[in-house]
């Protein structure tokens, strides 16, 4: 620019054209996505993919089918859960308070589907799927992301639970737990539970209410064989048989040894099989039709049965390791909504873990929960990758740009 036309009086009203004319840019930069987090879960999906396939080969040659078909089912619908996982990690996750009435009405359409349609498929005496011929769908996987959002809002603010504004969302929740507990699918419904009580504690809920639960969670812990002994012969008709069965049988599993406690005793035989560093890929013996379920609820027995207690270890340090990045995560959030709907999402994924690999270890009854990531199931993968999408989103930190003349 010449200095004629930089002191020419005509200069400011080009300067005002020219601003009226420039797209309007943001005030805010977005940094980097945490990568850490997308190495572990592709780890984590990884180690699945090899576990799926080792547990299902023999079952696929006794019936007569492809040995990779189960692979491939799996492998198809973590592709799903990829594109599913980019899409959510580049979408603001503040947006999604938007979608909470529409995606809660959906989940319970879905899960009134199974209850009341012919669409509802029964497995092993449970009612939790939508049989769509080409795929089975599971409603109550959807519940996980949605119970997330829907506390996260509510108390983003304030919480208030005697605020009605949140009680018009509390109900449908209540009654999503209730469709669930119908299925029945007691362990989704306890996950949900526990994680709306986290959330209540991350938003500094009220201490008194807090110090009661945790003493009534803590004495129940240390006297919990004593107290299911007292709770069952009291109150024989609140569980149904099977899931009486299940508590008796982990309390005693050789009550019932070819019956309600042989997966257990099967899958304690695995990794004792296994010692510290397995029979090797492909060696393991239990699914060979010893072991039912052994590529959904017990599949970290197969694990541990062909990688050892080595192998366990890199399982359970895959889930640690995801657990202090979504902490981090939610730590360095700016907005209480992003820092709860972060701890939700984490802490779904570790309670979810530490369930399923508590019950095949025996250290828990048998609850029929999969391990996340690494068992087969095509909803529950695709659902678990779009919330890591999620928490990718909220990791990109939002910083505000310093606006100046060369800017504009």
């Amino acid at each position: 620019m010449s200095y004629r036309e930089y002191n020419s009086p005509n200069r400011h009203e080009h300067d005002m054209v020219r601003h009226r004319h420039k797209k309007p840019q943001s005030d805010t930069i977005l940094s980097p996505y945490d990568k850490s987090l997308v190495v572990i879960v592709v780890f984590l999906v990884i180690t699945g993919l090899l576990a799926i396939f080792s547990a299902t080969a023999p079952k696929c040659m006794r019936e007569g089918v492809n040995l990779l078909t189960f692979l491939l089912k799996q492998g198809f619908f973590a592709g799903v859960g990829f594109f599913a996982m980019a899409f959510f990690a580049n979408f603001d996750y503040k947006k999604l308070e938007r979608f909470n009435s529409k995606f809660m009405w959906f989940v319970i359409i879905l899960l009134l589907i199974v209850k009341f349609t012919p669409l509802g498929m029964e497995i092993n005496g449970a009612k939790r799927w939508i049989n769509l011929g080409f795929m089975q769908l599971q409603p109550s996987e959807f519940a996980k992301p949605l119970f997330c959002m829907l506390i996260a809002s509510c108390f983003k603010d304030k919480v208030d639970l005697t605020d009605m504004r949140n009680w018009s969302v509390f109900i449908p929740m209540i009654i999503i737990l209730f469709l669930i507990l119908k299925q029945p699918n007691l362990s989704m419904a306890a996950i949900l539970t526990v994680t709306g009580v986290i959330l209540y504690i991350a938003a500094k809920g009220s201490t008194k209410l807090l110090t009661i639960c945790g003493g009534l969670v803590c004495a129940f812990i240390a006297f919990s064989k004593p107290v299911l002994m007292f709770l069952l012969n009291v109150f024989p008709q609140v569980l149904q048989g099977y899931q009486k069965d299940r508590i008796m049988v982990w309390l005693n599993p050789g009550s019932d040894s070819l019956g309600a406690g042989y997966n257990i005793i099967q899958s304690m035989i695995a990794f004792a099989s296994g010692g510290l560093s397995g029979t090797g890929y492909g060696g393991s013996i239990q699914k060979l039709a010893y072991l039912p379920e052994c590529h959904t609820d017990f599949i970290f027995a197969i694990i541990g049965e062909e990688f050892g207690y080595l192998g366990c270890v890199f399982v359970v340090g895959l889930f640690v390791a995801l657990v202090i990045r979504g902490l981090r995560i939610a730590k360095r959030c700016p907005d209480m909504y992003g820092k709860l709907l972060a701890i939700g999402i984490t802490f779904i994924f570790g309670f979810q873990g530490f369930l399923n690999m508590a019950v095949a270890s025996s250290l828990l009854p048998v609850t029929g929960v999969t391990l996340p990531f690494i068992s087969y199931g095509g909803t529950s993968i695709v659902v678990s990758l779009a919330m890591v999408g999620i928490l990718l989103n909220i990791s990109k930190q939002r910083i505000k740009k310093l606006r100046s003349e060369f800017d504009e």
